[in-house]
């Protein structure tokens, strides 16, 4: 049984809000930095790490607030060299995430909500029920765990971080953003490169534009899979509100303010979206600014249909595309033999591991 603490959690709290709470209860504000350095850059899971604050001090900071982190309830590794970790948060909740190593990348996928709200369907987190989003803490744990997996698996730390996990990144935005913030600050965060982490959405048009009008630093990418309304609506439902014309005017003005190329990923479905006809219609859309596409290899999940194409399409498909100048890169899935891979993520615990 999951006992949730009543006591706020400290990293909530602003650096700002953290100072006036010190200088409300008579303690110096300068204390204040200390504390959220170990928050944030050391990634302290308790207020007795904290070696540099006195211990009456600690004492009353674990009498006021809670440090709700995340633990890895369930870690299963691939024969690829894949981890997947079953995460679970302070009130029971699981999501999921990866180590993808490759090389010289080492690259963790983060979950930003517990289930997801899209229902998209060859996705099994959209075949869950969508609970709540992830604290910015939350998912700055996440990180933080993949990362000490990274170091002791293969020895180096992460290079990249992709939101690519459970849930839709920019449906938590204001939570995802703060997460990056904290992930990228070089003062008290984790001090890792903005241009290695990527937000990837399945396209949510008013907030590809924020993201710009925020100058967040995140490479942003775009889950397409099909650039055709009437397909991408029967695989998509979120495109019935957010059309690929209100994505290309999105786009377009993304690219206006922050002068950045985007990712489209497109999974190539067996009999659906894999003749030349519709890498026709892709490469049209490639024109609308900017970017790359990635051919993604589909992993098949029991509550959906749907088969990878065959090779040959898959080669005809990628030649057409590359012979008209589109930048594509075939990414092949890791971490299937324990549904590690892309579109595989679904909790079987409900609560509680």
């Amino acid at each position: 049984m999951i006992t949730t603490s009543k006591k706020n959690d400290i990293r909530k709290l602003s650096l700002d809000e953290l100072k006036n709470w010190f200088t409300e209860n008579g303690e110096k504000p300068f204390r204040a930095k200390q504390v959220y350095e170990w928050l944030w850059k050391h990634a302290a899971r308790s207020f007795s790490e904290m070696n540099n604050i006195s211990l009456p001090l600690r004492e009353k900071l674990d009498a006021y607030f809670a440090i709700n982190t995340v633990r890895v309830a369930k870690q299963q590794r691939s024969k690829d060299g894949t981890i997947k970790s079953a995460f679970q948060l302070y009130d029971g909740n699981i999501v999921e995430g990866v180590l993808i190593p490759h090389d010289e990348r080492k690259t963790a996928c983060v979950s930003s909500q517990v289930g997801c709200s899209l229902t998209c369907k060859f996705c099994a987190t959209g075949y869950m029920e969508r609970k709540r989003n992830l604290e910015a803490a939350e998912i700055y744990d996440q990180v933080v765990l993949i990362n000490q997996q990274s170091l002791d698996a293969y020895g180096i730390p992460l290079t990249n971080i992709v939101f690519m996990g459970m849930g839709e990144p920019l449906l938590n935005y204001a939570n995802v953003m703060k997460a990056v913030d904290r992930i990228t600050s070089s003062a008290d965060g984790l001090n890792m490169a903005a241009r290695r982490i990527t937000v990837s959405t399945a396209g949510i048009a008013k907030m590809i534009k924020k993201m710009a009008d925020d100058d967040i630093k995140a490479n942003l990418a775009l889950s397409l899979h099909a650039a055709n309304d009437t397909k991408r609506n029967e695989i998509m439902p979120i495109n019935e509100t957010n059309s690929l014309a209100a994505l290309t005017e999105a786009l377009q003005y993304y690219h206006q303010v922050t002068g950045r190329k985007v990712t489209y990923e497109y999974i190539v479905f067996e009999n659906f979206n894999d003749t030349l006809a519709d890498a026709e219609e892709l490469y049209r859309f490639t024109k609308v600014i900017p970017c790359k596409v990635n051919i993604i290899e589909y992993n098949p999940i029991a509550a959906a249909l749907f088969k990878n194409t065959d090779d040959d399409h898959l080669s005809k498909f990628v030649y057409y595309l590359a012979d008209r100048g589109v930048q594509v890169n075939v990414r092949r899935s890791r971490g299937k033999d324990i549904d590690a891979a892309c579109g595989q993520l679904a909790t079987k615990e409900e609560q509680a591991v």
